[in-house]
């Protein structure tokens, strides 16, 4: 049953507006008198002493074998062999507390806070590197795994990925994904800060983990906000209709505490709001059901807080020239501060002031920093920012107040009223702003910049120059959160281009491989040739062709053999795979009807047939391989001599199968039935190309350590399709093994332990990847592909 819940919301959004504009008139009257520049002046003279080197030659030669912050590996490398990585850290670190955490810099306990992190991820980053060398491993999924398994988070961790997943597909073009991935990662990572810090060292491991747990979904349900509401709604895909529907069912949400139905959907994005809004519904309501009941009614205040300033910017119409100072930022100082008090309260975390009021002071600031990065996206896009707004009407309207001179006032404001003068703090402040211009300029060009400057910057010229002076010369103000943002992003951006390569490779391998599978009639044969007919017929349906694509990329790609020449290798694999096929399909077997979507073969015509073209196709593969006249004599009879003994093996696994049935096999069973079974058919079409080449025993060894991890990923998610899958999907029915009364990973694990089982067999398998000197891209989506699969 629901909790009534009681919200006062529209007297909170007021009380909240009165207390923004008391902040907005103490800073205007800042601007207006133009009191930060001889502070800030001041503050630069000293703040440059660390930031400006006076020998040019040592500073050009530093900064010639320096690499660009955007080249990941390298820079970190370079950082740590200058000795300058702790710094930098540390630095990084602090400005996390300060924003996020709302510390303040100076205190005991914070100091040795930010120490345990920044050593904590020098050590991650120096000692977790990449087969080759210098490239550092931050963030993949087999990384996030492993965490998760030491902080007992497993299930969860598993959840989420799947959740990502969800976003990922359901993000409506016109929208971008890899942001809004990011930006959910990023909220993500907040709230789990925010849990880290609340809860303190001293806890079992049972009750971390627990916090840990519901920290991770909480944050996933907060975050979901940014795409499905705030990014939604400003973007171009729902109509002005749809879009006032949408913001009405979140806002209905937000007063009740409860979620309200959709109703009749006007507009042409029913189906696209249904599922998105059914997202919105269950993390609504988890967060809702996972509050304390003293935050309960806080957390709906704040958050109603912050989706109405949104709204009320949201509303806003750059043709409009009437606007006034108020109007446009004082919805900004409401949605920067909430937008951060939600990640603590939605932990329903303790009450702390210092940490409310440092928080609401300090938000404008980097929102008019991100405002100031993208006013040129903002501006194509017709929206009002202080910024866009300014340079439309900035010539038209004297009153306007210049955004860039009320920036550089907050940051006075913070610096010597929020946080005392405190030296670590004026420090890090002013890095980021100095570094937030550097990448303004190196982003948008110097002509570009110099535009910019000349339209907010020309006011203050004295004070320009010595901001002018810190942009040109100014080094060490870079931070290790943008550079790993630029990172993420750009990892997302490549992953799903090496996505989309990859299924596009599959596509066209698979498509090549179809057309050399038919086997031609013998003309010379009276008869008819049942068997032939029954072999193209089970070739010709819907088969994946998985092995002899990774065949083919293997050998061409990873080897550089010619694709006319391993043709015959493609075919084998795929013979010889189609009969084992036809052999589990049988009645003594698994008794299955349908196999790639159509009849199987013993149904359609007889068991005598089935056999013999199992037989048929088993002798056509051998055949294939002997073909193989291009080719290293020895290493085809070794090809040959490797694939009798697999097929064997095979055989081996499937009576092992067999005669499991009505049986409880132990999960050391279930795992050699499974290599003999699946594994290997895994493992054949990664050695046979090896083998051709002449590959290393050593690299071999790999290979079928990949394959045999692999492999038992994959029976695991077939095993849990089986229960989780649908018929259309899947061209086999659901539910068989269980009828059968088959040990499986589920029936023997459960679902949620099949689950951590494939997953732990994922991470070995990519693990083993950094051991094979080769190109092993296509093998690491592979694995992404088989465990992520629907059919």
């Amino acid at each position: 049953m629901e909790r009534e819940l009681i919200i006062n919301a529209e007297a909170s959004y007021r009380l909240a507006e009165q207390k923004a504009s008391h902040y907005f008139k103490l800073l205007h009257e800042q601007v207006t008198q133009k009191k930060y520049v001889p502070t800030l002046t001041n503050d630069f003279q000293s703040w440059k002493q660390n930031h400006i080197h006076h020998s040019f030659l040592s500073l050009f030669l530093q900064e010639r074998r320096k690499p660009a912050p955007r080249e990941y590996y390298n820079y970190i490398h370079w950082l740590n062999k200058n000795g300058k990585l702790d710094h930098y850290l540390n630095r990084s670190v602090s400005y996390i507390f300060l924003r996020d955490l709302g510390k303040v810099l100076d205190s005991p306990d914070t100091k040795k806070k930010i120490q345990r992190v920044v050593e904590s991820i020098k050590n991650h980053l120096t000692n977790s590197t990449t087969n080759q060398g210098d490239k550092i491993e931050v963030f993949s999924i087999a990384g996030l795994y492993r965490w998760a398994q030491k902080e007992g988070v497993e299930s969860t961790i598993i959840w989420l990925i799947n959740k990502l997943k969800t976003v990922s597909i359901l993000i409506p073009e016109g929208m971008d994904a890899e942001n809004a991935q990011r930006k959910l990662i990023k909220i993500i990572a907040g709230v789990l800060m925010h849990e880290l810090e609340e809860k303190g060292n001293d806890i079992l491991q049972e009750d971390r983990s627990w916090k840990l747990n519901r920290a991770i979904r909480l944050g996933y349900s907060y975050g979901l906000t940014y795409p499905f509401i705030d990014d939604l709604l400003d973007a171009n895909v729902l109509s002005v209709d749809e879009k006032k529907q949408y913001s009405d069912l979140i806002r209905s949400s937000l007063l009740t505490g409860s979620v309200s139905e959709i109703g009749e959907w006007t507009g042409d994005n029913s189906d696209l709001i249904k599922v998105i809004y059914s997202e919105l519904k269950d993390a609504f309501e988890y967060i809702r059901d996972n509050q304390s009941p003293d935050t309960t009614k806080k957390f709906f205040e704040q958050s109603y807080i912050f989706f109405n300033s949104q709204e009320e910017d949201r509303e806003k119409d750059l043709s409009h020239p009437h606007y006034t100072n108020e109007e446009l930022y004082i919805p900004i100082i409401l949605k920067s501060s909430t937008s951060r008090l939600i990640a603590r309260s939605v932990i329903s975390a303790h009450e702390d002031k210092d940490f409310e009021s440092r928080t609401f002071y300090y938000g404008i600031y980097n929102q008019l920093a991100d405002d100031f990065a993208d006013m040129f996206d903002d501006m194509g896009n017709g929206m009002v920012t202080p910024y866009t707004y300014y340079l439309k009407y900035h010539d038209k309207r004297s009153d306007l107040l210049n955004p860039f001179e009320l920036y550089w006032t907050v940051i006075s404001h913070l610096i010597h009223n929020v946080y005392d003068s405190e030296t670590k703090t004026r420090e890090v402040i002013l890095d980021r702003a100095i570094n937030g211009l550097k990448r303004f300029k190196e982003r948008m060009g110097e002509n570009k910049y110099n535009e910019v400057m000349g339209v907010f910057a020309s006011g203050n010229p004295s004070f320009n120059r010595i901001i002018q002076k810190m942009v040109q010369k100014a080094g060490d103000v870079d931070f290790f959160d943008k550079l790993l943002r630029d990172h993420i992003i750009t990892d997302l951006r490549n992953e799903r281009k090496e996505q989309e390569d990859f299924l596009n490779t599959i596509e066209t391998a698979r498509n090549q491989i179809d057309n050399i599978l038919r086997i031609p009639k013998d003309d010379h044969l009276a008869l008819h040739e049942p068997i032939t007919d029954a072999a193209n017929y089970i070739l010709e349906g819907d088969g994946k062709r998985l092995r002899p694509i990774i065949t083919w990329v293997m050998a061409i790609d990873g080897y550089g053999l010619k694709s006319t020449l391993i043709a015959p290798l493609l075919r084998s694999l795929e013979y010889m795979h189609t009969a084992s096929l036809i052999f589990d399909d049988l009645p003594s077997q698994d008794n299955a009807s349908i196999r790639r979507g159509r009849t199987t073969l013993h149904q359609l015509y007889n068991i005598a047939t089935a056999e013999l073209t199992g037989l048929f196709l088993t002798q056509k593969a051998v055949e294939e391989q002997a073909s193989l006249a291009q080719f290293d004599s020895k290493a085809v009879l070794h090809l040959i001599r490797y694939s009798a003994k697999t097929a064997a093996d095979m055989c081996k696994g499937q009576v092992i199968d067999l005669d499991s049935k009505g049986k409880q096999l132990t999960l050391e069973q279930l795992n050699w039935m499974c290599f003999y079974k699946t594994g290997l058919g895994f493992e054949a079409p990664l050695i046979m190309p090896a083998i051709l080449a002449n590959a290393n025993e050593s690299e071999i060894k790999s290979l079928k350590t990949f394959a045999k991890h692999a492999g038992i990923a994959f029976q695991i998610k077939d095993d849990l399709l089986d229960v989780e899958g649908e018929l259309d999907l899947l061209g086999k029915p659901i539910g068989k093994d269980a009828k059968n009364n088959n040990s499986t990973f589920v029936s023997i694990l459960g679902q949620e332990g099949a689950k951590r089982a494939m997953w732990e067999h994922y991470c070995l398998a990519m693990e083993v990847l950094e051991k094979v000197p080769r190109n092993t891209l296509f093998l690491k989506h592979l694995l992404n592909y088989l465990v992520n699969r629907d059919h």
